[in-house]
This record gives C-alpha cells, structure tokens and sequence, in this order.
C-alpha cells in the first residue's frame, strides 16, 4: 500500500473491491502548495531555457529543417516507447516505414509508429489553431492507440474502471491512481493550470508539473506514460519555447529510467516537487546541447561525403542526387531509389556500388536479391542510444 509522508500532493482515499480495500491517490490542483523556486532553480531554468534557444535557433537556420524534425520526432518515439519496454530501435521502424521486416516484433514497431502518428497529429491541430484541452488530448490519445496492443483498451475514451501500477491488483499494488469518477473533475484542473488559472506559471515549469500530474491521474487504461511524455513536447511548442519538436526528452528519462519512476512515485509520497524540478531542467538543458551537437555532427558529415561523391568523376551527378535521398531515408534498395528520384535501376545500382567503394553506404542484409543499404555513418548518429 502507498504511504504518505507528505500530504503536499495529495491524499488517499479508500476503495474496496469483492474481498478486500485498497486506497487511491487524489491529487491537489497545480500549483503545488507552497512551491518555492529556490537559486539552484532559477540557475537551472535559466540554463535550460538558453539550451532550449539555441536549439530552436539551430532548427531554423538549418537548410532543411524539416528533415531534423523528421528524425528528432522518430528518435523521440523510439525512445519513449522502449521506457515502456518495447524493443524497437530506430532501424526496426525505418525498416517498417518502407515496408520492409524489422527484427523485433511488429507489434513493438507498431506501437513506436503510432506515437510519431500522434505527435503529427497533435502538433497540427495546435498550429491549425486548437488550444491545449482535454479534448485535444482524448484525440491524440485515440491515434497513439489506433492500432496494435492498446487497441482494445478504448482508444480515446478516459477510463470508467480503477488502474493501477506494480502488482497483481489495487490491494498489492506500488500505486493506484484516482478513482474513475474523479478522473474529469482532475483533469478538469489540470486543463485550467495548462491555461495559466488562477496563474502564469513559466513554460518549462508548466511542462514539468503537467506530467507528474498527468502521469497521477493516469487517465487512461493504456498509454499514460507515452502520452504524458508527448504532453512535455506539445506544451513547450503550444507556448512556441520552440518552433518545431526538436527535444527528444525521453532520451535522458530512458538514461535515467529508475530515477525517473523514483522521482514521480516521491513527488506523491513525500511532495518533492523541488526535486523532481530539478532532474527535470537537467534533462532539459542536457538533451537540447546534445541535440544542437548531434545537428552539427550531421551537417558535417553530409558536407565531407558530398566532398567524397564530387570526385567520382561520371557518376558524381547521378549519386550526389542519391546522397539525397539517403538523407531522407538512410535505408535504401535499388528499386525504392529507382522509383524515388526517376533513374533507371542499372544507373541507381552503378551508382550505390560507387559510394559503397568510397565507404559511404554499406549492404546490410548479406542477400544477393532484395539488397538494403544503409548510409551507416549518418544512421549512427542519428540511432545514438536508441539501441535496446
């Protein structure tokens, strides 16, 4: 049973089921009571957010932005999704999205898949105007669980039974979220804390907060903590702290996964909001620098390799145009790129021999028919820690 230390966050309040009682958390409305922001946080918050503007400042000023984005949010779904034990990696989903087999099991890819599906989708409601709501999140969630595991445990719909965390039931259960009556009411709340009532809280903060509480209430039968992560991404860019989804946060939650649980099982036992605040703008600022490093590293690479393919003499025309395509989807056959960039298939063919001589691309499945190749050095960075 969870015990209090601290009722700052909230109180428990007694169930009981056929056999046997159990007790529930409620949580207190945002802001915590009492939450001071001591220098340490100010410190980190001013850190985080100088990190979080060179990023956003990066994304804009890159050729092709759209391109970083791409990958950033597939990097995200990845990571997000193996917190929650799946073992998709990045390759495993670019190998779905081409319709080719992964070597995990597709139910894994597909569930990676829908939260790249949903973050598009939340991402274009808010720039067609839609504000933060809880219709807006019903609606991202029905997307995340459109399609395999989650299927059957109504998609978009808040939960009308009792959830719970660690253990075989409620009575032996690490924690058990609100009861489903309460659930509209708290999320009711929290909506009015996303809208700045009764006050202006600063946009990190707010994302901060928001998914402790979220990931409290647990308002759904399946995909609270891939939700509740994607509410960190669609909060900083609904505030516009960035123009595009460029952080993938998930990376330093998966780095640090038993502090993580540990961190927001505390902040309901023992009302550490300080705490939790903390872990938070370090991971904020630490994954902004290493997604600004992992830019530069990138167009570094594109720019020696363009190098490498202008010396190739004939050829250089019709494989820089595949170099291309390569940045787009590091995974490639001779037919996709064939269909791709309107070249003929001996031409696509010659060309990829060539870069493959130069060390640019390299053959990953070992056939003689239905060859992949992959544009490793770029698949590297970009697949960095997203390994299960």
């Amino acid at each position: 049973m969870l015990e209090l230390k601290s009722a700052r966050t909230g109180y428990l309040v007694e169930r009981a089921t056929v056999g046997e009682s159990f007790y529930s958390f409620m949580p207190h409305p945002l802001p915590p009571k009492d939450f001071t922001l001591s220098q340490i946080h100010f410190d980190l918050l001013e850190k985080a957010n100088r990190a979080l503007g060179k990023l956003d400042s990066l994304s804009q000023l890159l050729p092709n932005v759209s391109l970083f984005i791409y990958w950033y949010v597939r990097k995200e779904a990845v990571l997000s999704s193996q917190i929650e034990g799946t073992q998709s990696s990045l390759s495993d989903l670019l190998l779905y999205e081409e319709k080719e087999v992964p070597s995990v099991p597709i139910e894994d890819v597909e569930e990676v898949s829908q939260y790249v599906a949903a973050v598009q989708y939340g991402l274009k409601r808010l720039n067609d105007g839609f504000p933060m709501s809880l219709r807006l999140i019903k609606e991202i969630h029905e997307v995340l669980l459109s399609t395999g595991r989650g299927s059957t445990k109504s998609p978009g719909e808040f939960r009308r039974s009792q959830n719970w965390i660690g253990g075989t039931r409620p009575g032996n259960a690490r924690f058990v979220p609100p009861p489903p009556e309460n659930i509209l009411d708290l999320l009711s709340d929290l909506e009015k804390f996303l809208h700045d009532i009764p006050e202006r809280t600063p946009t990190l903060i707010k994302a901060a907060l928001s998914h402790v509480q979220f990931e409290t209430i647990h308002p759904f039968l399946d995909g609270n903590g891939r939700l509740g992560r994607l509410l960190i991404i669609l909060i900083l860019c609904a505030e516009n702290a960035i123009a595009a989804p460029t952080l993938y946060l998930s990376l330093y939650f998966k780095r640090h996964r038993e502090i993580y649980y540990e961190l927001l099982q505390t902040v309901r036992t023992e009302g550490k909001w300080e705490e939790w605040l903390e872990f938070f703008l370090e991971g904020v600022q630490i994954t902004a620098e290493e997604a600004v490093s992992s830019a530069s590293k990138i167009l570094t690479v594109f720019a020696a390799d363009r190098q490498k393919i202008e010396g190739l003499g004939r050829t250089a025309a019709s494989a820089l145009r595949i170099h291309e395509l390569l940045q787009k989807k590091p995974i490639i056959s001779v037919p996709m790129a064939s269909k791709e960039l309107n070249l003929s298939a001996p031409t696509v063919r010659n060309s990829i021999d060539k870069l493959n001589e130069i060390d640019l691309v390299k053959e990953i499945t070992g056939k003689k028919r239905d060859r992949l190749f992959s544009y490793q050095s770029y698949l590297d960075i970009l697949q960095a820690e997203t390994e299960v």
